[in-house]
């Protein structure tokens, strides 16, 4: 496989921002979550309002496996840069129309329908762009660089993301103060989302496609050989030919997911509720949490090129075990800014940890016919399922007092399950070609 150090690079900025991206979109309905509970989803109980603001997020990524199927499917055939362009801008543009839609308070019941409508579309584009950047970053880079570009992609594009988000929250909240938010600093967070849109067409003009899906239909036009073939239909190939290996997959996954989620995603919410932080604080401990979740994620992701996939794997599943019960109720009882920053900080350093080197395994795991398919769907599903865990939480808990505990069983079950996934996987380090 040869590729240029110019071919290398644009790859990995290529699926780095375009990750990046995705998750910024994603994290701003995060951190808007108490204003967006009030407008779209108002009852009684404010738990009942978050609760419903979760499952809002649930619901796009529901939608994320349909996606795949749909982006993994034309990349796999038509090449990964075209499926990228088209679901990096989709996402882009539908987070925009988030800031434009009108609120119960305007129009009743149909805000919270609209509003849930277009979470379906995006999740859509979403699942699309995890096909195209989870594959073409991987397949571009040499062999000694696919773990840490697993972890660059996965957790430092969150990372990333998350950051942006972060800073665009700490500005926009200083610009619209208080109330003013609730009025329209929400939109103006939501029509950022165009600027990913249109910077992703910049960035993707001088992106190559795979060398390792090039090199496919290069063969495939030489040989009349069957073996030598682009797949069809890749997501029945699959479901009939890797059933298991797609449901060990999401085992992995679902943890790494759920990781995220409970701890990345759903800082802000507990910061604000549990520990009831001023805004310049969560601010502050969200910027933070960005470069530590981009630390974690290459520290993991270079390690499973050293020890292996699976060796990381058990790792990371028996320190987050431990680690995030105790960080969560640690956290709980956190009256201080700097115990804030330090609980918070192992919280992410632990739970980003647990997917860094998921997108090389998962790469490694399907044939060059079937990766982008194989690859999103396997993620989707896993991260559907962990993106849910917010809202098992919230609505479980019952009142803000109880949710640290709540946090706590559900780490270790769901750890459990992860650990026993990672016994079950075989090695797959050097297994892409």
């Amino acid at each position: 496989m040869g590729v240029t150090k110019k071919q290398f690079r644009s790859a990995m900025l290529a699926s780095l921002l375009g990750w990046s991206f995705d998750l910024y979109d994603l994290f701003l309905l995060l951190f808007v979550a108490p204003t967006i509970s009030l407008l779209f989803f108002p009852t009684s109980s404010p738990t009942l309002s978050l609760a419903a603001v979760y499952a809002s997020f649930a619901v796009t990524l529901l939608m994320r496996p349909l996606g795949s199927a749909i982006f993994g499917s034309y990349a796999d055939k038509n090449g990964r840069k075209k499926a990228m362009i088209v679901s990096v801008v989709g996402v882009g543009v539908s987070t925009a129309a988030f800031g434009l839609l009108p609120t119960v308070p305007q129009i009743g019941f149909m805000a919270a329908v609209i509003f849930l409508i277009l979470r379906l579309v995006q999740g859509v584009f979403v699942g699309g762009v995890v096909a195209s950047t989870h594959t073409i970053g991987t397949e571009s880079a040499p062999p000694k660089y696919r773990g840490l570009m697993s972890g660059l992609i996965g957790g430092g594009g969150a990372g990333l993301g998350a950051l942006f988000a972060s800073i665009t929250f700490a500005v926009v909240s200083a610009l619209f103060p208080g109330e003013s938010f609730n009025e329209w600093g929400w939109r103006v967070m939501f029509f950022t989302g165009i600027f990913g849109a249109v910077a992703g067409l910049f960035v993707f003009r001088s992106l190559s496609e795979s060398p390792l899906w090039a090199q496919l239909r290069e063969e495939k036009k030489e040989s009349d050989q069957e073996t030598v073939v682009v797949q069809k239909s890749p997501v029945k190939t699959l479901f009939t030919s890797y059933p298991r290996v797609l449901l060990i997959n999401v085992m992995i996954i679902a943890g790494g997911g759920s990781a995220y989620y409970l701890t990345s995603g759903f800082i802000p919410t507990f910061l604000k509720v549990v520990n009831e932080a001023a805004p310049q604080v969560v601010s502050g401990v969200l910027i933070a949490s960005s470069i530590v979740t981009i630390i974690s994620a290459l520290l993991f992701g270079h390690l499973s090129e050293v020890i292996g996939r699976k060796k990381t794997f058990i790792l990371v599943g028996a320190l987050n075990i431990i680690g995030l019960p105790y960080f969560y109720l640690a956290l709980g009882e956190s009256v201080t800014t700097l115990s804030i920053y330090m609980n918070t900080m192992g919280l992410v350093f632990l739970g980003n940890a647990a997917y860094a080197p998921a997108l090389i395994f998962l790469n490694e795991r399907f044939p060059t016919s079937i990766r982008s398919t194989g690859t999103g769907l396997s993620w989707n599903i896993g991260f559907a399922i962990g993106g849910m865990m917010p809202t098992f939480v919230t609505l479980t808990s019952g009142t803000i007092e109880n949710i640290p505990h709540t946090l706590m069983y559900f780490s270790i079950a769901i750890f459990a399950v992860y650990l026993i996934g990672a016994l079950i996987v075989p090695e797959t380090k050097g297994n892409l070609k």
